[in-house]
């Protein structure tokens, strides 16, 4: 049964989300406080472990949450059922593609939906934030002495390197590595 709620869970995620995996956060958040399959801790760590490995992100993440609830059985489930509403999705859309091409109302709609995709990657943000950059059970009165700088400062650095231009060039990977090794240093 739970390879069933699985692929149910990760085809609902793939149905609701537009715009790439970073907007399927906020799904995956709510799935891992509604199901208790995983923690808000391990998504964090399904999605550094998806950002330093070759592919999508969202099926890497829907690989390894479903891995960590239900084994290699439960990774496919998860996986599979990330992947079968695309599957159908654009079967049918190959089919049609010509007929919506111009089509304005379908435009319409896509510009609409670009807010809302962002407004769920920063949600998505805010809680990796919270569960990165803060102790757990911070209140605003401990706020300062709850913040993790040494987090913070791999952080720092990571977002002022990648805007430097000399630095720009250099695959994702590079600064995955880096931020792999201060932790190791810094911790």
């Amino acid at each position: 049964m739970i390879y069933f709620r699985l692929f149910y869970e990760f085809c609902k995620v793939a149905v609701l989300t537009f715009g790439g995996g970073m907007a399927s956060i906020p799904f995956l958040q709510e799935m891992a406080v509604s199901t208790g399959w995983f923690t808000l801790e391990q998504l964090t760590d399904f999605i550094a472990i998806s950002e330093s490995t070759p592919g999508p992100i969202a099926v890497n993440i829907a690989t390894y949450a479903g891995y960590n609830t239900a084994g290699y059985l439960g990774g496919v489930c998860a996986t599979m059922g990330l992947v079968f509403p695309a599957i159908v999705l654009m079967t049918i859309v190959a089919k049609f593609i010509t007929a919506f091409r111009d089509n304005k109302y379908i435009d319409r709609a896509f510009y609409g939906l670009r807010p809302c995709v962002l407004a769920l990657i920063l949600s998505a943000l805010i809680g990796i934030a919270k569960v990165t950059l803060i102790y757990e059970g911070a209140t605003l009165a401990t706020l300062f002495s709850a913040i993790n700088w040494r987090t913070c400062f791999i952080f720092a650095l990571v977002a002022v390197l990648q805007n430097v231009k000399q630095f720009k060039k250099l695959h994702p990977v590079v600064f995955l590595g880096l931020s792999a090794v201060l932790g190791i240093v810094l911790f």
